[in-house]
């Protein structure tokens, strides 16, 4: 059974930073699509970023390119989401997500491909 769980969303003021932490585990093969995605109050779930456990390739929403990183840990079912200079708008619940579906590229992922995803960890900015 695949199970997802993330952990280390807190409130933090706009500037400051954070990591989340998704694991990953009931997976057979070590080649599959992790990402991150969110939801704010009152609005459609969000792609944040994406990335193939494979070759660690990683792709990101507009929004919050040079401001997030994806990365893997040690073992490739573990992944970090750094959120650096974070800004209000990134007031949200965020999802790790993860599928197989190689029809579907990694990059291109977006929130109803993802299979499986996690219960949600709340990230609040405050001004």
């Amino acid at each position: 059974q695949v199970r997802l769980v993330e952990s280390g969303g807190r409130s933090v003021q706009a500037g400051g930073s954070l990591r989340l932490s998704c694991i990953a585990s009931g997976y057979t093969s070590s080649n599959f699509c992790m990402g991150w995605f969110r939801q704010g109050p009152g609005k459609e779930p969000e792609g944040v970023a994406t990335l193939f456990t494979g070759t660690g390739y990683a792709d990101y929403t507009d929004s919050v390119k040079g401001r997030f990183t994806i990365s893997q840990g040690n073992s490739k079912t573990t992944v970090y989401l750094d959120l650096n200079s974070l800004k209000p708008e990134d007031t949200a619940m965020y999802y790790c997500a993860a599928h197989e579906d190689r029809d579907i590229p990694c990059y291109a992922a977006e929130p109803p491909h993802f299979s499986n995803r996690g219960q949600g960890t709340q990230v609040t900015v405050s001004s």
